[in-house]
């Protein structure tokens, strides 16, 4: 299964956050969206930066209330592993798994076209499972 194929399932909308927001307001959009984590960009395009709820905490262990005045651009990861939409879920489980992040914007033509998280992925793996275990089965039972 290609991440195309994730994407039209789950669909395209990427929460972004500008590099100068605070980072209360990064707070703020995570929850507002329900997301762990925010794909930093200028222009909603490009993919400047990402920055998680982990990120957040760690800040906040080191920084204490002070991080909440610091902005996006200060905890952003700034190297941010992409994905390409006719990359597979194999591949990017692989990845995810072996580079411990959990989201991962898809980019096209270096622009932002959607994002999946670690969920999106093992969802998307469980429902091929089931629908070849079900061949198999109607295969062996001859259906």
């Amino acid at each position: 299964m290609l991440i195309s194929e994730v994407l039209q399932r789950k669909g395209n909308a990427v929460a972004t956050v500008a590099p100068d927001s605070t980072i209360a307001d990064v707070v703020d959009s995570l929850q507002q969206h329900g997301v762990g984590a925010l794909v930093v960009s200028a222009d909603g395009r490009a993919v400047d930066g990402i920055i998680s709820e982990r990120d957040v905490v760690r800040a906040l262990a080191v920084h204490g209330n002070g991080t909440l005045d610091r902005t996006a651009a200060d905890l952003m990861t700034s190297e941010v592993v992409t994905c390409s939409p006719t990359a597979t879920i194999e591949q990017l489980m692989t990845e995810m798994t072996e580079r411990r992040f959990r989201h991962v914007p898809v980019t096209e033509d270096d622009v932002l076209i959607g994002i999946v998280s670690i969920g999106d992925v093992v969802n998307a793996r469980v429902r091929n499972l089931e629908t070849e275990t079900r061949q198999l089965t109607n295969y062996i039972s001859g259906y």
